[in-house]
């Protein structure tokens, strides 16, 4: 419950055996963890202690705690020769990663009805790899995961490399040979591509008809 009003929250328990890298404010980095927790907040979410928040509402032992404003149950899901991509897409505030030092965060086109919207996003992606991949490999899957977003997001026409407040976790088995490339064009990388892609990609455009219904069309 958040101010009066019931938030879903996803939670993934992979258990032990598994290493994350991620950019979450809970559990972020890389290291061993047992769960991901993606939590819907309200769109005036104000407390300064999230990470409390987040240790609240996740399980006990090790795990990676996101936030979101999108709505969870809208999760999209993919899977790619045993790599599988969970995301939760919300684009009421898509922004270019490279915008002008002047630009004004809080008020942008609303991508479904060109009408100018003040609604909090956030695209939140957790990636399952069942192989284990070196250090440097994860980075490279971070990466990937992000081209693979910004790809999905321009071909489902917006115009925006993602929200400010986009988060990412890949997960990984911690035994066997690691795999040192995580690259979009490496076999593990490719697979982690596809599979963002076709769940950023079906995310966007399930927003895209949600935020149709909710406001009329506004002509240029």
């Amino acid at each position: 419950m958040e101010d009066g009003m019931r938030m879903g929250t996803i939670l993934w328990r992979f258990g032990p055996g598994w290493r994350m890298i991620s950019s979450a404010m809970l559990g972020g980095g890389i290291g061993p963890r047992e769960w991901v927790l993606n939590a819907q907040v309200g769109k005036d979410y104000a407390r300064m202690d999230p990470v409390e928040h987040l240790i609240e509402m996740g399980p006990e032992g090790s795990g990676v705690g996101m936030l979101t404003a999108a709505m969870v149950e809208h999760r999209t899901w993919a899977a790619d020769g045993g790599v599988e991509a969970v995301t939760t897409v919300g684009l009421g505030t898509p922004t270019w990663a490279a915008a002008p030092s002047d630009a004004v965060p809080d008020a942008v086109p609303d991508a479904a009805s060109d009408a100018f919207a003040v609604r909090p996003g956030t695209i939140n992606i957790i990636v399952a790899v069942p192989v284990a991949l070196c250090d440097a490999a994860l980075v490279n899957a971070v990466m990937t995961v992000t081209e693979a977003k910004t790809q999905a997001l321009i071909e489902t026409g917006f115009p925006c490399t993602g929200t400010a407040s986009d988060a990412v976790c890949v997960a990984v088995r911690e035994e066997g040979p690691q795999e040192l490339f995580g690259g979009p064009r490496s076999e593990w990388g490719a697979r982690i591509a596809r599979a963002v892609h076709h769940a950023v990609a079906d995310g966007a455009r399930d927003w895209r008809r949600r935020a149709a219904a909710r406001s009329p069309v506004v002509p240029r």
